[in-house]
């Protein structure tokens, strides 16, 4: 599938292959640098005519069916579910199922559980009956499974809300974790920025335990239908696990106890915590699943549709959808465009566009223009430190990140900008703020500083993905690559940094990937910042991650890892079919390490030419970005864009800095 351009937006779209699509017919045998150059030309103007006039980009953010089933069980709940939507909706849905019958949480990945039962029974929300082929293949294999009682909490409180699962066999969640203090263990800002804003509505949700009525049983989903909520026997009390489980019943036990007052005053806080948090566009934090969980707790303190909080929210929904020329409706998770358009400007420069290109000029000015002056949540670990990040989205002023942060200031320093002294003083704020969120080992997380408590993980509730938000080696790497092109490479916070990765490097040379598929991205983004901050390619790190690197080269030359390498790294990691983002990751860690000259790069290089499509992009249908390793995976439309691109740039035009001396 490649994309095109919505008019109206700017975004990029999902269209039919047509056979102006076929890959280029480059001869690679004319020398790796002529296809690279001409793959740099193509690929530059297929961008440049990407951005929207305001100066963003933003690839569709895919993930999977989940957003889409949960969002026609939202509408169901409150009553506004329409046929229209509904349609669209189960349109994608049934064009994502397998052959088995299964949904996947990645493209060629295997059906997962919870996400096929949430399929299932948004399909029967659209009318598909439970004995049609494609209705029974899928129920038959979920009791296989284990049926719902086998699923993920997340799955089953969306079934509670309708009766198909016992609120008192879930999970309890009380709202009085809002009045803990920052010190008590489990306090909100123990867990990370995306699982608080989620958890803190769910308190309500659990607390009130709603249910409307099914609209049909449920039954066939079952492995015993005369028992659908099974015991399940408790973990040894001398475990963590058991120690959990135990104070869940403690807490089970407590709800038939706790003041009424108090749950009411808690469950106010609360809703005053979320509602302090409703960004401008009428979002939470610019990602759905808070949003959807928020407008389903203001709704049940009594918050009606037509309330300006509740009106906003679900308008804010509505923006994640995006349409496709079938007439189907894909809700993405989130949004991208300052991430988008961080990359993209990095990668037009590295590909040699002039640093006062205009349409560089106006990405600087819309960047400029998202910096966050104002406290957000991290806030509450660094009372003192003045704002000045940059957020993941269009809307979201609660939560900038460090990553897009470190990124936005190294392409803010590829433009030659009409204002120099505001270009200045964002990237001294921007600095300023990134520095001030470095953790205690001397690394960075994404979002908060020291989110590292053990604690989160434990609790019986979070079956589900990452909790918690310890440092990374990709975010650590970007922000020493960032600290060393403003010539603070020597600064003892950055040499912290760069000791805790070299610290973190895996025994085979490569580094694990946090936020993208896997160690390759973590190799492709460590091995550039260790260049940028001044060691040599002679370095034992570095050259261990060259032999890495060169080790999990495919035959035809580029590289690619399954998220499969997740869960088991001994047989995946680095190892997947190629895809241009991921060849492009590892050839900017084999040029940033000295191997422009080296084989491996040439036929990397070709592999990029040589797939390349007539309009200057890339296909790819695998998932190279991560939300929760292995649990949550991102298909950003636009990686296939930026990174190959950066790449090419860079092995054409060469490294973009040696790396600053000074700090």
């Amino acid at each position: 599938m490649t994309a095109t351009t919505d008019g109206s937006t700017g975004a990029l779209q999902p269209r039919a292959a047509s056979a102006s699509d076929t890959h280029s017919t480059t001869p690679v045998a004319a020398g790796a640098r002529e296809a690279a150059v001409h793959a740099v030309r193509r690929s530059t103007e297929f961008l440049l005519s990407r951005q929207d006039a305001e100066g963003w980009w933003k690839g569709d953010l895919e993930t999977n069916v989940t957003m889409d089933a949960e969002d026609l069980l939202l509408r169901q709940f409150l009553g506004i579910r329409d046929e229209a939507t509904t349609h669209a909706a189960a349109l994608f849905i049934r064009g994502e199922q397998r052959e088995d019958g299964t949904w996947a949480t990645f493209y060629g990945g295997p059906g997962e559980l919870s996400t096929t039962i949430e399929a299932y029974v948004a399909l029967r929300l659209a009318g598909d009956a439970p004995d049609a082929p494609h209705m029974a293949k899928a129920s038959a294999w979920i009791r296989d499974r284990g049926g719902i009682a086998a699923a993920r909490v997340f799955t089953r409180i969306w079934l509670a809300l309708f009766g198909w699962w016992k609120w008192e066999d879930l999970p309890e969640l009380p709202p009085e974790l809002i009045y803990f203090p920052t010190w008590f263990p489990l306090n909100i800002y123990d867990f990370g920025c995306w699982a608080r804003q989620t958890i803190v509505p769910l308190t309500i949700v659990s607390a009130k335990r709603p249910v409307r009525p099914a609209p049909f049983p449920l039954d066939e989903l079952h492995s015993d239908p005369a028992h659908p909520n099974p015991a399940k026997p408790l973990a040894r009390l001398a475990s963590w696990d058991g120690a959990f489980e135990r104070l869940d019943k403690a807490l089970h036990a407590l709800r038939k106890v706790a003041p009424r007052r108090l749950r009411k005053a808690a469950m106010n806080s609360a809703a005053r915590w979320i509602i302090e948090r409703q960004e401008n566009d009428g979002c939470w934090g610019g990602i759905q699943p808070p949003a959807v969980y928020s407008v389903i707790a203001l709704h049940l303190l009594g918050y009606d549709l037509e309330h300006p909080v509740m009106r906003a929210g679900l308008q804010s929904l509505d923006r994640f959808t995006v349409w496709r020329e079938d007439g189907a409706r894909m809700i993405e998770a989130c949004q991208s465009p300052v991430w988008d358009t961080c990359l993209a400007t990095i990668a037009l420069a590295d590909a040699g566009v002039p640093a006062d290109h205009p349409q560089l000029v106006k990405a600087a000015d819309w960047m400029l223009g998202e910096q966050i002056v104002r406290p957000g949540d991290w806030s509450v670990k660094r009372p003192g430190l003045p704002p000045g990040g940059w957020a993941f989205e269009f809307h979201n002023a609660n939560y900038p990140d460090i990553d897009d942060t470190a990124e936005v200031v190294l392409a803010l320093r590829r433009v030659r900008h009409h204002d120099p002294e505001r270009v200045e003083k964002a990237i001294g704020r921007g600095v300023r703020w990134n520095l001030g969120m470095q953790s205690k080992n001397g690394a960075w997380g994404a979002f908060d500083v020291d989110n590292t408590s053990k604690f989160p993980n434990r609790l019986p509730f979070c079956d589900f993905g990452e909790v918690i938000d310890p440092p990374s080696a990709d975010v650590t790497a970007h922000v020493v690559e960032m600290l060393a092109v403003e010539g603070l490479s020597h600064d003892p916070r950055t040499r912290r940094g760069i000791e805790w990765l070299l610290a973190e490097q895996e025994p085979d040379g490569s580094w694990f990937g946090r936020w993208g598929v896997n160690y390759i991205y973590g190799t492709g983004s460590v091995v550039p910042a260790l260049a940028a901050a001044g060691l040599p390619a002679s370095h034992p790190a570095i050259r261990r991650a060259v032999t890495w690197l060169e080790s999990v080269q495919n035959d035809d030359g580029g590289w690619g890892e399954d998220l499969r390498s997740y869960q088991d790294s001994t047989k995946w990691s680095g190892r997947g079919a190629s895809t241009a983002s991921q060849t492009g990751w590892a050839l900017m860690a084999l040029l940033a390490a000295g191997e422009k000259d080296s084989k491996a790069v040439e036929r990397g290089v070709e592999w990029l030419a040589s797939t390349q499509c007539e309009d200057g992009s890339w296909d790819e249908p695998y998932f190279t970005g991560t939300g929760f390793p292995w649990d949550f995976s991102i298909n950003y439309h636009l990686y296939r864009q930026v990174f190959p691109l950066t790449a090419l740039g860079r092995y054409v035009h060469g490294e973009p800095f040696s790396g600053a001396e000074g700090g």
